[in-house]
């Protein structure tokens, strides 16, 4: 089955948000209040990416034959997805910005989304590739995001 790759589910996610909140300007309240999320979408994004390429493994979400290294400090000692995490940080941002609750929908569909199908393919993948490994780590890290378990 082939894939539409996250970042082009978070970008409609997005069009959506802002055909349903282009009436709605941006205040600096609510970008102050918006600071907090896309200040964890960018640290999530750039550090998780740096982590996988210093690993010199894939970021590709599409392509699961590239994974060379199971990645577990960094971000993802906090979340097994830190990309996504930012992405769905970012759609939360923008409804936070745009100051409408009915914007956070197209963000919890992402979430759902990439839950249910990406990450669990990913997850299959992950499984079989690295094995004990990656079912040890899964216990020890939250899909989304939480402190790690003992």
């Amino acid at each position: 089955m082939s894939r539409v790759p996250p970042p082009v589910i978070a970008a409609a996610a997005a069009g959506v948000q802002y055909l349903q909140t282009r009436d709605r300007r941006p205040t600096l309240w609510s970008g102050l209040a918006a600071a907090p999320f896309t200040a964890a979408a960018a640290t999530l994004a750039v550090w998780a990416v740096s982590r996988f390429a210093d690993e010199g493994t894939t970021v590709n979400p599409i392509s699961f034959a590239n994974v060379t290294t199971l990645v577990t400090d960094g971000p993802n000692r906090f979340t097994r997805n830190p990309m996504y995490l930012g992405l769905a940080s970012a759609l939360t941002a923008h409804a936070v910005l745009r100051r409408s609750a009915w914007a956070l929908l197209p963000a919890a569909g992402f979430v759902a989304l990439i839950d249910r199908i990406q990450i669990r393919a990913e997850e299959e993948a992950l499984a079989e590739r690295f094995g004990e490994q990656y079912e040890e780590y899964c216990t020890r890290v939250p899909r989304w995001i939480g402190p790690p378990r003992a």
